[in-house]
């Protein structure tokens, strides 16, 4: 992978609805907490739409801050002896720190095919500057068992994962008590970017994007993810066939909005043309939203500018030179090697550091907007 990288290459820029300034990274302070890590199978009362996973279970990875004997190891997404990317540092199961008696929460949600660990490097950060961070595989769309053509297409059920995750945590015997319930935000990766705008009150629709992708505006996010190829078909199928299909589509049209969520982050978040302007107007929390100019999965134009000029002080940064996959996890050799489309960046940008100063961005929009 390309990680050699001089910071002058990074340009963020900062936009708002109505101007356009450069900006620089805010400063992070010092790291103050260790980081723990603990694995939760959440199981939601049934009925529950689990989108053809055989997985009925919302498993769950939970970044938090450990006591300061905590001892922190490498974490990797694959086996150690050949890891595909990195999940960070972290102690298994370590105590959770005993004061301050109670913590924000951030719930993370991954990118389309991800999974929890991918958001390790945004989940560790948070955890280490006193927030506890918990990140959901969601059902159908992860990569922990086979995709479905529900988990790819019915989207704002992810928002309902989020939820019912929430409702979990809160109250589970080891983190419940920890968690102040008045200070809870999201933050999400490419579709996971769609899903916190979704619980944040937009109305992303499948329909609304196929019309999209009839059109003449009709850009590179039209067409089956390379993830799951012949999507587009299977979905149809079931659309004409299947009566639990038929039945989700209608709440597409739903909102999934969650008022115990205050703030949510977004990272080159997708599929803008699904939302209509009127649901985006409506909402009324903090939004922050980050992107790579050189996105040529998701473009920026329909998507992360989309929702910024839609929804009122919404602020975006983007990054030049930097990718849609550059907010995945930091790739190890086996990565690079098998699946460079996802891991080497282009020359120049060191992703560990855009890593960095978002994780920094987050961590000061949670903190100003979670008080």
């Amino acid at each position: 992978m390309k990680r050699a990288a001089s910071c002058s290459v990074v340009l963020c820029v900062s936009l708002s609805f109505f101007a356009h300034s450069s900006v620089a990274a805010p400063t992070a302070k010092a790291v103050v907490y260790k980081v723990g890590v603990a694995t939760r199978p959440f199981t939601p009362a049934e009925p529950f739409d689990w989108r053809g996973a055989k997985t009925h279970t919302l498993i769950t990875d939970i970044w938090y801050p450990a006591e300061a004997n905590a001892l922190e190891m490498p974490q990797w997404i694959g086996p150690a002896d050949s890891p595909f990317a990195s999940a960070g540092k972290a102690a298994p199961d370590a105590p959770i720190i005993a004061a301050p008696a109670k913590f924000p929460l951030i719930l993370l949600s991954h990118g389309t095919g991800g999974s929890s660990k991918m958001m390790a490097w945004l989940g560790t950060a948070l955890a280490s500057h006193g927030f506890i961070a918990a990140a959901v595989n969601h059902p159908g769309n992860n990569s922990l068992e086979d995709y479905t053509p529900q988990g790819f297409s019915l989207w704002w059920e992810r928002a309902s994962d989020l939820s019912v995750l929430l409702d979990q945590i809160l109250a589970d015997s080891t983190f419940g008590a920890h968690i102040d319930a008045k200070r809870v935000g999201a933050a999400g990766f490419s579709l996971g970017g769609f899903t916190v705008i979704e619980i944040a009150g937009g109305i992303g629709e499948l329909s609304r994007y196929q019309e999209f992708c009839k059109s003449p505006k009709a850009d590179r996010m039209c067409g089956d993810p390379p993830e799951f190829p012949g999507l587009s078909a299977k979905v149809a199928a079931l659309a004409r066939s299947d009566a639990a299909m038929q039945a989700a589509l209608l709440d597409a049209a739903k909102s999934h909005r969650d008022p115990r969520i205050r703030a949510v982050f977004a990272m080159a978040p997708a599929l803008g043309p699904a939302f209509s302007p009127e649901s985006l107007a409506k909402i009324n929390i903090p939004v922050q939203i980050v992107a790579g100019a050189s996105d040529t999965v998701v473009p920026i134009e329909t998507s992360a500018k989309f929702f910024a000029s839609k929804i009122p002080g919404a602020q975006l940064t983007v990054y030049q030179a930097v990718g849609h996959y550059t907010f995945l996890a930091t790739c190890q050799e086996l990565g690079d090697r098998t699946r460079p489309e996802l891991c080497v960046d282009q020359a120049g940008i060191l992703r560990n550091e855009i890593h960095a100063q978002t994780a920094t961005m987050a961590f000061h929009f949670f903190e100003t907007n979670l008080k």
